[in-house]
């Protein structure tokens, strides 16, 4: 059985990528922020979360559909999606987790634990089945209606019943029946399991039937060597079983765990989707694109600012449609970095399959995403900012592939404009020429007046009012020449008028 909820021809793999390597654009879009909300403090989902970012460029189009099929599906039955992970996280919980372990090497351990596994799962099963049953038809989904229809058919209750029967009997709580040759030397020779025979299966019948005639031997209590001599004749016999026992105890568990961790992706976004709606956040499902060069969005909003700050935030409405080159300039303050990570944020969502923080969204699927952002003057003094940006620059350059998406934040402004500007200009032409997208925050004019006349370009600014105030929304503007070194030194230096004033 599969449960092919994540994409609709394999698994998701739930692994998340290790503390040594993690994520590396969550430091800039600050995606600590997202996994937390959607985490709700549990330390699981946030692994599954963290997981679904880390792959989300892997997703073609087909999973992505599938996933926000699935997700619309779950916003409306939230409960019932609650109740379906409760039960498939049962195996896991710390109180019963030792009923469902596989443990052992030798062939008694193995049956052993294969048997109880079983046993235990089987009950999850069912009441996983009748669950299902019960509510599947308030799910329009491909990924839920496959797989109840799944269950629906493999866990009948025919067959439930009869492997709970053949469990049983697994038990060998009346001892184990074998059959063998006598070979050279008086060693046993086609050692077969066999069935219980139907004189042993009733005591009623055991007294009023007369069955073959049989021999007994009992060991004596000091025989050692004829312990030894039985107990490898009873895992001789029961390991031609163990081994597909084990394997099959494997294989529910590993259904279950699976459904599990494809579940837990949904509860996920919808601790997500409760906490946009306790702060008045509006989300939307967005528009995946084939072929590259769509963006266009409506009053797009950064989610991990809306999270931090517990209200609606200021959005943006933009049509980059043929552009694969966004140029942003303008005052300090205004909206630019929030910009920039907010389109972070709705791509990286969107190739989650989950929804955006925007009334709409029509965006490229990309093969990856990549920051680069300024950071803080180096304590240790090993090198110099600009060394460490073209560092990470190189590294980048290394891992992204064609199709990719780049974020520029004030990048190689850490020499003077002339060669930052020209750094800028031949990294941003390689990129495009690769047919990479790429969005630029920047203050150097000479590197914004360089693509004044390249028609892929779209030139956004940072709205900023004739008195210095700033509405934190970006308009479609050519950059200006000038900076606002007034706005700064009113900030600071110029005291307010109620303090001019005086008592």
């Amino acid at each position: 059985m599969k449960v092919l909820l994540m994409h609709p021809d394999r698994a998701f793999e739930a692994e998340p990528p290790p503390p040594e390597t993690p994520i590396p654009y969550a430091q800039d879009l600050e995606l600590g922020v997202l996994l937390d909300a959607a985490a709700a403090g549990d330390r699981y989902l946030r692994g599954i979360m963290e997981a679904a970012c880390a792959r989300a460029w892997d997703n073609d189009m087909a999973s992505i559909l599938h996933r926000q099929a699935v997700l619309k599906d779950c916003l409306a039955n939230p409960a019932i999606v609650r109740q379906f992970y409760a039960i498939a996280i049962e195996p896991f919980s710390r109180e019963n987790s030792w009923r469902y372990s596989l443990y052992g090497r030798d062939a008694a351990s193995m049956v052993g634990s294969g048997v109880h596994t079983l046993q235990s799962c089987l009950g999850v099963l069912r009441r996983l089945r009748d669950s299902c049953n019960r509510h599947a038809g308030r799910f329009t989904s491909v990924g839920f209606r496959r797989l109840f229809a799944t269950l629906d058919r493999d866990l009948d209750d025919a067959y439930l019943e009869a492997a709970r029967a053949d469990l049983d009997n697994l038990t060998f709580r009346n001892g184990l029946l074998l059959s063998a040759e006598v070979g050279d030397g008086g060693k046993a020779m086609g050692t077969m399991l066999r069935r219980p025979q139907a004189r042993d299966l009733s005591w009623l019948r055991r007294a009023l039937t007369s069955g073959g005639p049989s021999f007994t031997y009992q060991l004596h209590p000091r025989d050692d060597a004829g312990a030894q001599a039985f107990a490898e004749l009873q895992g001789r016999g029961l390991g031609l079983i163990s081994d597909a026992l084990y394997q099959s105890a494997g294989h529910v568990l590993d259904f279950i765990r699976t459904l599990r961790a494809e579940l837990a992706f949904y509860l996920g976004c919808l601790n997500l989707s409760e906490r946009f709606g306790r702060i008045g956040e509006a989300v939307a499902f967005p528009e995946p694109r084939e072929g590259q060069g769509h963006f266009r969005c409506r009053n797009l909003r950064d989610a991990c600012l809306a999270l931090t700050m517990g209200r609606p935030v200021v959005g943006n409405d933009i049509d980059a449609e043929g552009r694969p080159l966004v140029i942003i300039t303008g005052a300090n303050r205004g909206g630019k970095t929030t910009f920039l990570r907010s389109v972070g944020l709705a791509q990286l969502m969107t190739q989650c399959g989950m929804f955006v923080t925007a009334d709409a969204l029509s965006t490229s699927l990309h093969s990856g995403l990549f920051t680069h952002c300024k950071r803080e003057e180096d304590r240790s003094m090993r090198s110099g900012k600009f060394d460490e940006e073209l560092v990470r620059m190189d590294a980048i350059a290394n891992a992204i592939r064609q199709g990719g998406l780049v974020l520029f934040n004030e990048s190689f402004a850490a020499t003077n404009e002339r060669e930052g500007s020209e750094i800028a200009r031949q990294i941003v032409g390689a990129l495009l020429e690769n047919n990479v997208t790429v969005l630029f925050v920047s203050h150097m004019y000479e590197f914004a007046r360089s693509f004044l006349d390249d028609q892929r370009v779209l030139f956004l600014r940072a709205d900023r009012g004739e008195d210095g105030a700033r509405s934190f929304r970006l308009v479609t503007a050519r950059p200006l020449s000038r900076s606002f070194g007034a706005d700064l030194y009113r900030r600071i230096f110029q005291m307010p008028l109620a303090a001019q004033a005086g008592p």
